[in-house]
């Protein structure tokens, strides 16, 4: 069985009202770094994906978890 790991940063921010210009700022990485996080093709490294949770205000377990395929 494979896994990916799957994520809600798209839902997350459109609910804060944030572009992907904006988080990515927040994060100090590019516009095309969350897009390809957002749609699954970059997995982030452990520190990606907690500075994301971080300026998202949520844990990073509610924002990225694995997704059998």
């Amino acid at each position: 069985m494979s896994e990916t790991l799957a994520n809600r940063l798209k839902e997350k921010r459109n609910e804060l009202g944030l572009t992907q210009a904006e988080l990515a700022e927040r994060c100090a990485v590019t516009r095309k770094t969350v897009n390809t996080v957002e749609n699954g093709v970059f997995v982030p490294s452990a520190l990606l994906a907690l500075k994301m949770a971080r300026a998202l205000g949520e844990p990073v377990e509610a924002l990225f978890w694995l997704s059998a395929e």
